[in-house]
């Protein structure tokens, strides 16, 4: 078992809390988004559709400082956030959250829409027929039967968001304690005279972790799909 040190349990740890944050914020929007992707046809559809897969492509680093002038203190949004509501997102874990949901967000709702796209079309109108509304037809026949697909993806905006580094570097820095993530502590180690050990073993725990997420996933998804199929 991996002997970790306070500060490297202290990355572990906010990690973790960053990652749930951001995957738990990030899913009611990624839903919508997918499902709205999936079902409609509407002028712009190709703008928005690649403005929300921006990310996949970009260098982390640009999202990270369009994050820094839209939401840093001094920022379009981030100025009026502090002078208003005393909010502060830059270079505090609050940020490195909304850092990891830009980049977690475009696999969530790709993996959403191509759920919502797999669902037959049929037992909608069926429902529509019998006089359910839009709303109950999307909770009580869209939803769970896109349940697996909303489930793996996010697992992966988790992972994604336990991955982040370029984004979170650029936006709120690498503070111990408060942004130092699990990237950032490697990063840092492999930065010191004498690191190595440390990061590695922090490269073993990343990876440990990374392994469980699909795991978890994979397990879970096959457990849906065969409560779906009875």
């Amino acid at each position: 078992m991996l002997d970790l040190s306070e500060t490297e349990l202290a990355a572990l740890l906010l990690s973790l809390k960053i990652a749930a944050w951001s995957t738990l914020l990030s899913c009611p929007p990624a839903i919508f988004a997918g499902w709205l992707l999936a079902r409609f046809q509407f002028t712009g559809k190709a703008l928005v559709d690649g403005l929300i897969h921006l990310p996949l492509v970009l260098p982390p680093i640009v999202p990270g400082y369009l994050l820094l002038l839209l939401f840093g203190n001094n920022g379009w949004i981030g100025h009026w956030l502090h002078e208003q509501f005393g909010i502060s997102l830059a270079f505090n874990w609050k940020g490195a959250v909304l850092a990891s949901m830009v980049m977690a967000f475009p696999l969530i709702v790709r993996s959403v829409r191509l759920s919502v796209a797999a669902i037959d079309l049929r037992l909608e109108n069926a429902a529509r027929t019998l006089g359910a509304s839009p709303l109950w037809v999307f909770l009580s026949i869209t939803l769970p039967l896109a349940a697996p697909g909303i489930l793996v993806g996010s697992l992966l905006g988790f992972s994604r968001s336990l991955g982040e580094f370029g984004a979170t570097i650029t936006f709120v820095g690498n503070i111990e304690g408060e942004t130092r993530t699990l990237p950032l502590a490697i990063y840092t180690a492999t930065q010191m005279p004498g690191g190595d050990e440390q990061a590695s073993r922090l490269v073993l725990l990343s990876l440990a972790l990374a392994l469980s997420a699909l795991a978890v996933s994979e397990f879970l998804n096959r457990k849906l799909h065969l409560k779906t199929a009875e």
